[in-house]
């Protein structure tokens, strides 16, 4: 691929996936994109819960605040997202059905707060058609029903650093 150029696009809750997001930047370069909802998201975890809930059962996507003008002069485009009732926030759906991704690499990362990717990396996978979509990279972040928000900092940002450096080298990134 060369000199691909990147954009590193997330969205983030707590600030866990933004500082994946962060990381991935310091180690690649390229331009960050954070993905935020026209309206306003609840503050209170649970009210988030339920309308996340509710649009997802209604097949809802959320209007977004902004657009990426210069989306085809990007090569390489990771995803990021927390894992929200074991799939993405709906705002990423909006992203992809938003945007052109044949021909491109797509490589999604995920935070979560223990249960894993559930079917994040399969919606990922489905919503970029035509992009070749490389193996994703996941990682705790905090509980936020125990009262753990930003769990990604100090030493643990630090070794969750290191691990992103495997696995950007595992699929071949890291020297792009």
């Amino acid at each position: 691929m060369g000199n691909p150029k990147t954009l590193i696009v997330y969205y983030s809750r707590t600030g866990n996936t933004k500082v994946v997001a962060e990381l991935i930047q310091e180690k690649l370069g390229g331009d960050l994109f954070q993905i935020e909802t026209q309206e306003k998201r609840p503050s209170n975890y649970r009210k988030e819960v339920e309308q996340n809930e509710e649009e997802q059962e209604g097949n809802v996507l959320p209007e977004l605040k902004s657009k990426i003008s210069n989306f085809n002069q990007y090569d390489r485009i990771f995803i990021g997202a927390p894992t929200w009732n074991m799939a993405l926030p709906q705002a990423i759906l909006t992203f992809m059905d938003s945007y052109e991704f044949a021909g491109k690499t797509v490589i999604p990362f995920n935070t979560n707060g223990g249960y894993g990717t559930g079917s994040t990396f399969n919606q990922i996978k489905f919503g970029v058609q035509g992009a070749e979509v490389l193996d994703g990279y996941s990682v705790k972040g905090g509980e936020e029903t125990n009262g753990t928000l930003l769990a990604i900092e100090g030493e643990r940002k630090v070794e969750v650093s290191r691990e992103i450096d495997t696995w950007l080298e595992k699929i071949g990134q890291l020297n792009n």
